[in-house]
């Protein structure tokens, strides 16, 4: 029992006291005396989900009028639906079964889990309004919400996306910065791995005398564009012969992630209030020779193969949604589980600018990543190409995060 609360304790950052700890008292005779100290109680951790009553929750958070967008001009009905069809896919899976079997919260099961997601499913079909669907989810469903990163179910929330770059197969004098296979004896490389700097260089062209010589697969005219595909973890290739394939993730080095705005933030070159993706990029391309003292900073080095044009496919192994998915800490939360999350997100305007909206979605935990940590942070997948891109470069703040599932 209390190794299963130090795993937890850890996973949230929090330290056990030890209930076995002692005083050392000073007797007269100036012979130390061990007295022992009653056992204190150990400090409550919080799982990562607590049930809550969703009508307390929405009046403290405006979540009503759920996804109301499901039935607009717009509506992306046939999303959702794919969506929660990927992640009953995965929940068949002897995966699901061995990682469920060992799931550290009570009450949040396999069979509960695909459960919800069925009905869930019935009640997106049958229903006729936001309204209509939103009635049987409160009579049907039980939420559980993240405690966040304050114990409060405060969620810190990202975006992600998958994007679209030009490459050749060949090395020439313009495209010549590599994306690589991974390795075949990856597995059996020492630990601590090499730094990112160890294997392409700290221009990203090292070329022969890398560890990595014969592994690439395509090569860019950027050093930017597959160093975002390193973030990203996957990316839609338009080839320079015309023909067009993608890649995804295979595997990586064993680093921690390493925010390269806060980096630059870090050292004064720009102000990290209001640092979005877009500006990083802006300072790159006006200061291209900073790349070769900010992206090594980054020691993480990640490997991809070659998937033929697939879409972008999530930690689960089932393709990730525009707009329906998101990645969270597989650790602590229940993979392929329907979600419902509350934050600001940028939509397109009539007039092609980007505006704020506060929304609440039905979405998929379908991904995971090297920077989503804790219970308190979610990435939500915004598409692919440019004006997806554009999107998850200016996401970012505070929200909610529940999962719901079927009442017992």
């Amino acid at each position: 029992m209390r190794k299963n609360l130090t795993l937890l304790a850890l996973s949230l950052g929090i330290a056990l006291i030890n209930p076995l700890s002692l005083v050392v008292a000073q007797a007269p005779t100036s012979q130390p005396v061990i007295i022992p100290v009653a056992p204190q109680p150990l400090p409550e951790v919080l799982p990562a989900l607590q049930p809550v009553n969703i009508e307390t929750a929405c009046a403290a958070q405006g979540c009503f009028g759920w996804d109301e967008q499901l039935w607009g001009k717009r509506g992306d009905k046939k999303a959702l639906l794919t969506s929660i069809d990927h992640s009953l896919r995965y929940l068949g899976t002897n995966k699901a079964a061995t990682i469920y079997a060992n799931y550290p919260i009570q009450g949040i099961t396999l069979d509960r889990v695909r459960r919800s997601l069925v009905r869930f499913r019935q009640l997106v079909v049958s229903s006729q309004s936001a309204a209509q669907l939103q009635a049987a989810v409160r009579r049907e469903f039980v939420f559980y919400q993240s405690v966040g990163n304050d114990g409060r179910g405060t969620v810190k929330f990202t975006a992600y996306y998958e994007p679209v770059y030009t490459a050749s197969r060949t090395r020439t004098s313009v495209y010549k910065y590599p994306l690589y296979r991974v390795p075949p004896d990856f597995k059996e490389w020492a630990k601590p791995h090499p730094k990112r700097v160890d294997l392409e260089g700290k221009d990203g062209l090292l070329g022969n005398k890398s560890k990595l010589r014969g592994l690439e697969m395509l090569w860019f005219r950027d050093r930017f564009d597959p160093y975002m595909i390193h973030i990203q973890g996957s990316a839609q290739i338009n080839l320079t012969n015309g023909k067009k394939t993608s890649v995804g993730f295979a595997g990586g080095t064993e680093y921690p992630w390493t925010s390269i705005g806060g980096e630059l933030a870090k050292d004064g070159k720009l102000p990290l209030s209001g640092l979005t993706m877009p500006k990083l990029i802006s300072y790159f391309r006006q200061n291209p020779k900073e790349l070769n003292n900010y992206l090594p900073r980054w020691e993480r080095f990640v490997f991809f193969q070659e998937t033929n044009g697939t879409p972008a496919t999530g930690s689960i192994n089932v393709p990730v949604t525009t707009d329906r998915s998101i990645a969270t800490d597989k650790s602590l939360m229940p993979p392929g589980a329907l979600a419902m999350i509350i934050n600001s997100f940028p939509y397109p305007t009539s007039r092609g600018k980007l505006a704020a909206r506060r929304v609440n979605r039905f979405v998929l935990d379908q991904d995971t990543g090297s920077a989503i940590k804790g219970p308190g942070r979610v990435d939500y997948f915004m598409g692919s190409g440019k004006l997806a891109g554009d999107r998850a470069g200016i996401t970012g703040g505070n929200g909610s995060l529940f999962y719901l599932l079927l009442k017992e």
